[in-house]
């Protein structure tokens, strides 16, 4: 499991600055993201699925956003050009051995959402836009599971 001090202020606050898209809301939905899908990066690799990160993110949701996404916000494109060292669509890997980049395309997914970020002391609301935005109402997770997650990774 990932130190989430250092995830945040190592990892997730410099990607989103260099994004151009970084607020605490933002960041303590990353957080959430990160300690329900991978059990707070213990996971780089889903065990028996195809997803991959410290978010858990599948191939085709990653494929999705490249392709449908990030080729009509231009200067998007350029930023991450620019802070993330890309020419072109990287390999899905990158996701795994990469925290800023996977970082990145977590909160790329979740600016796709008309609907604002939820606050980040309301963790209800943060589970919720989670479950609705990045896991699905067919997706596995559940309040109380998700819960226990978020507090075990941000509670140490």
């Amino acid at each position: 499991m990932l130190n989430v001090n250092q995830l945040r202020e190592l990892i997730i606050k410099p990607a989103l600055t260099d994004l151009l898209m970084y607020s605490e809301d933002a960041s303590e939905l990353l957080v959430f993201t990160c300690a329900v899908e991978s059990n707070g990066g213990t996971y780089l690799k889903q065990i028996n699925g195809p997803a991959l990160g410290i978010y858990q993110m599948e191939p085709a949701t990653y494929n999705d956003i490249w392709q449908n996404y990030l080729k009509h916000k231009s200067n998007l494109m350029l930023i991450m050009m620019n802070n993330f060292d890309i020419i072109r669509m990287p390999d899905e890997k990158r996701l795994v051995h990469d925290l800023r980049y996977a970082t990145a395309m977590a909160r790329i997914h979740y600016a796709r959402v008309k609907e604002p970020l939820p606050s980040h002391d309301d963790t209800n609301a943060v589970y919720e836009y989670y479950k609705k935005y990045y896991n699905t109402n067919s997706g596995k997770a559940n309040l109380d599971g998700c819960y226990a997650k978020y507090r075990k990774f941000t509670c140490f």
